[in-house]
Order: structure tokens, then C-alpha cells, then sequence
């Protein structure tokens, strides 16, 4: 699976929202798919059991805090809940980097490689907002994922 063949299969209901024109938003329900899988295979093995749960809540968290930041009036709110889902990508790639013996290197590498990726997005977002800079550099950035085969 590839980020384009993913995209076709997202609900009309969901593209046609202005939310979706937010790429951070769009790549973090893409790792929530791909997190299914990974949270079930880590689940799977007794050792990350509770790694698979804490896992998956904090990449759903990503687009939860995204959905509930957008929908903000101001820009103070908004950026509060950027940060929240800056928090959760920062702690799903740690996740994934503990879950990487069971998921396999390479598995975990392209997550964590993912959540690097909307962690620069957000990075860029909250500054926008906020209007001051957040500790780290923010590198231009822009995702494109849609020729990338997904590991599993």
C-alpha cells in the first residue's frame, strides 16, 4: 500500500472537509492505519504488549489534537493543540523506536522516519499560530509519499 491507493479509499466526507487541505493532518490518519497493523503485531508478543496500546493511542492522538486545533477560533488555541499533537508524534516515534525488535528494523525506521516528517510539519504549524518560534529549526518541508511502498 502506497499513500496515493490509501488516499482513494479515505470517505469523500472526509476529503471534501477543509480540514484535509492540512498535510500534517492527512499524513497523521495515514500512520494511524499503518499503526493498526503495528499495534497488533506488537501486541501479539507478551514483552510489548502494553507498548502495541500505548502505541496506538498516541498516534491517534496526532489527528484528534490536529482535528480539535483546527477547529479552534483562535490562534492561541489553535497552536495549543498543535503542540499537543507535536507531543504525540515525538512520543509515537519513541514508541516505535521500543517496538522495533518485534516490528522489525525496517518497519520501525519508516515510522519513525513518518512521525520525523509531522513533527517538521507541526513544527512549522505552531510558530504560524503562536507567533513566536519554537526551539528547534524549522526546515522547509514538503512531504511527498505518494510513489512509497509501505512496509509491514
Amino acid at each position: 500500500m502506497n499513500y496515493a491507493e490509501w488516499e482513494k479509499g479515505v470517505p469523500k466526507v472526509i476529503r471534501d472537509d477543509s480540514l484535509w487541505t492540512v498535510e500534517a493532518y492527512r499524513l497523521s490518519l495515514f500512520l494511524s492505519d499503518m499503526s493498526w497493523k503495528d499495534a497488533k503485531k506488537l501486541s501479539s508478543d507478551t514483552c510489548t504488549r502494553s507498548l502495541s496500546d500505548q502505541l496506538y493511542r498516541s498516534v491517534g492522538s496526532m489527528s484528534a489534537n490536529i482535528e480539535e486545533g483546527y477547529s479552534k477560533q483562535s490562534s492561541k488555541d489553535r497552536a495549543r493543540f498543535y503542540e499537543y499533537a507535536l507531543g504525540s508524534a515525538r512520543e509515537s516515534r519513541g514508541w516505535y523506536y521500543k517496538g522495533r525488535h518485534v516490528l522489525g528494523e525496517s518497519v520501525a525506521e519508516h515510522r519513525m522516519d513518518f512521525t520525523t516528517q509531522i513533527i517538521k510539519l507541526l513544527i512549522k504549524m505552531v510558530p504560524e499560530q503562536r507567533g513566536y518560534k519554537i526551539k528547534e529549526s524549522a526546515a522547509e518541508y514538503k512531504v511527498d509519499i505518494s510513489h512509497q511502498e509501505i512496509p509491514f
